[in-house]
């Protein structure tokens, strides 16, 4: 178990010590989807949802959470994000939302990121639930990274 390395030499789940490690520019890009029928779709396209500005709310939310990462996943630590920048893009189904948290730092922000996105899909859901209640959430996943020891990696397209 020695090679894991939020696990310790008795097995036990620890946080990874970074004190050492030297500060770099760190990005991360994450993205998901959430499929919606025609009636929820149009009503986030024109604004009129029943509940406000889906859209701008999902942004907030997403930013929000994104600064409370190291609260929400057990071993991840708290970061002084840089930015946390949140796009939204209409498909014929539904929403395609991409997160983009950057800091520079001694750890990665591809939790910072995936949080971001799947607080931003799931704002989207409530926001517009009592248009369709059968809306399907999918498709999370880190789509790139920067920075630190493993340097810059994207996702297979």
């Amino acid at each position: 178990m020695s090679d894991l390395t939020h696990i310790d030499e008795s097995g036990s789940a620890h946080m990874v010590d970074i004190g050492s490690k030297h500060a770099s520019e760190r990005l991360a890009v994450a993205a998901g989807h959430i499929s919606m029928n025609d009636a929820a779709l149009a009503a986030i396209k024109a604004g009129d949802a029943p509940k406000g500005d889906v859209l701008g709310t999902a942004r907030i939310a997403a930013i929000m959470a994104a600064k409370k990462t190291g609260d929400l996943i057990p071993l991840c630590h708290p970061l002084a994000l840089d930015a946390v920048n949140v796009d939204f893009a209409f498909t014929d189904t539904g929403v395609k939302v991409t997160a983009t948290a950057s800091l520079t730092g001694k750890t990665g922000v591809e939790m910072e990121a995936m949080v971001a996105a799947s607080t931003a899909l799931l704002t989207i859901y409530d926001m517009a639930k009592a248009l369709d209640k059968a809306m399907v959430i999918g498709s999370v996943r880190l789509l790139e990274k920067k920075g630190g020891k493993s340097g810059h990696w994207k996702a297979p397209e």
